[in-house]
């Protein structure tokens, strides 16, 4: 996978992370993880992503394999570089939010 030595995984605690051969592969290949608390506000910017991906395809049927991977390939070019930043330059505004929160839940 290309896991270079100063790689680190960031865990958080998503159940297909968690089994056993994710476990022991990053034991092996990636010894530096950073742990996500449990209950903690998921806050990787890539969520945003991820949700906008399914909010995207989920609008007209998909049938195969094939066809799921050609419109998850043409909605992520569609992404454009405005989106990706806004979501990042309102990181500061959600760790704020967290921090109020004191580990209460929040709307991220």
């Amino acid at each position: 996978m290309g896991v270079r030595d100063n790689f680190k995984f960031y865990q958080d605690n998503d159940p297909k992370h968690k089994s056993s051969i994710v476990q022991e592969y990053l034991l092996y290949a990636c010894p530096k993880v950073l742990h996500h608390p449990p209950q903690s506000p998921d806050l990787n910017p890539i969520e945003n992503l991820w949700d906008l991906l399914d909010c995207n395809i989920t609008t007209t049927p998909i049938k195969t394999k094939e066809e799921l991977k050609i419109r998850l390939t043409e909605e992520w070019r569609r992404i454009t570089q405005n989106y990706l930043s806004k979501v990042i330059s309102n990181m500061p505004t959600r760790l704020k939010h967290v921090i109020r929160q004191q580990g209460y839940p929040t709307k991220y």
